[in-house]
């Protein structure tokens, strides 16, 4: 079995974050990692990351919480009395 390695840029890439914070999950032990002159982490590591922590809220990563997705509302009228509103990132034109 073939796994691919990432660099830390790279996850931070892939996450759409910074070094350093792939860096704090690294040191955490959040993320798996093997130094080989410099960190890299396991494509099968990263999927199972994603994977255990979905749902979750890694901001704080000494007080991980359960995601909440607040429900919010906004309303648009425009020229032809369209009302555009946002639910959860969906657009529901009504």
């Amino acid at each position: 079995m073939e796994d691919v390695l990432y660099t830390v840029k790279e996850v931070s890439k892939l996450l759409k974050t910074t070094p350093k914070y792939v860096y704090d999950l690294i040191k955490k032990g959040f993320l798996p990692a093997l130094k080989l002159g410099s960190y890299k982490v396991r494509r099968t590591a990263l999927l199972e990351f994603l994977a255990k922590y979905e749902g979750q809220d890694l901001t704080d990563l000494n007080d991980i919480k359960k995601l909440e997705v607040q429900n919010y509302e906004i309303n648009k009228s425009t020229e032809d009395n369209k009302i555009y509103s946002i639910y959860d990132k969906r657009f529901d034109v009504t």
